[in-house]
């Protein structure tokens, strides 16, 4: 393999980019191999979901704490939220993910909902003060949950471009299928 010299560093001349081109193709991973393919994009959909619904109780988390930490909090009405909130439950998508594969990565969601349900004292700046701890630790353990996602969606995208790259033709079935009624339709007479 012949290297040149830049900037005091040696690297690999022009000649190679095949050996770079090697070194970063996704490469099948042992872990997914009792996944089908379809089963295999369903995880990385749901990964992408559960990413989604930790972003938005972060950015949630984020403003919550901006508000006790500015000291305008006061009476804030969770409950005209409630249901909203509701409906981005974590746990229910986290038990789901962790059957597809072991939970080793997954660092603990913090309970979002004891913390919604606390509201700042204004003029207790104590306790004030303890709940935007808390909330900073919330959104500290959301980032690292979120941060464990980003490395699942990874490694599941090198799966899918390792396989489709075996079998080019796997390709094809990402995409809409058109029914057979509709072919025929179709067909001149």
């Amino acid at each position: 393999m012949s290297a040149e010299r830049v900037a005091g560093r040696t690297r690999p001349s022009a000649s190679t980019p095949q050996n770079t081109a090697r070194s970063h193709t996704p490469q099948r991973n042992p872990n997914f191999d009792h996944l089908s393919l379809h089963d295999l994009r369903a995880y990385r959909q749901a990964l992408v979901e559960e990413e989604d619904r930790v972003s938005y109780w972060r950015r949630i988390i984020q403003a919550r704490l901006d508000l006790v930490r500015a000291g305008e909090a006061g009476e804030i009405n969770t409950a005209a939220v409630r249901h909203v909130l509701a409906e981005a439950r974590l746990d229910a998508g986290r038990r789901a993910l962790i059957r597809i594969l072991p939970n080793d990565d997954m660092p603990p969601l913090p309970n979002l909902d004891r913390l919604w349900e606390r509201q700042p004292r204004p003029g207790d700046t104590r306790y004030n003060e303890m709940l935007a701890r808390e909330l900073a630790g919330a959104e500290i353990q959301l980032s690292a949950y979120r941060a464990a996602l980003h490395r699942r969606i990874e490694a599941a995208t090198k799966e899918l471009i390792a396989r489709y790259r075996e079998d080019p033709s796997l390709c094809l079935l990402a995409l809409p299928v058109e029914p057979a009624q509709m072919r025929e339709r179709r067909r001149p007479v």
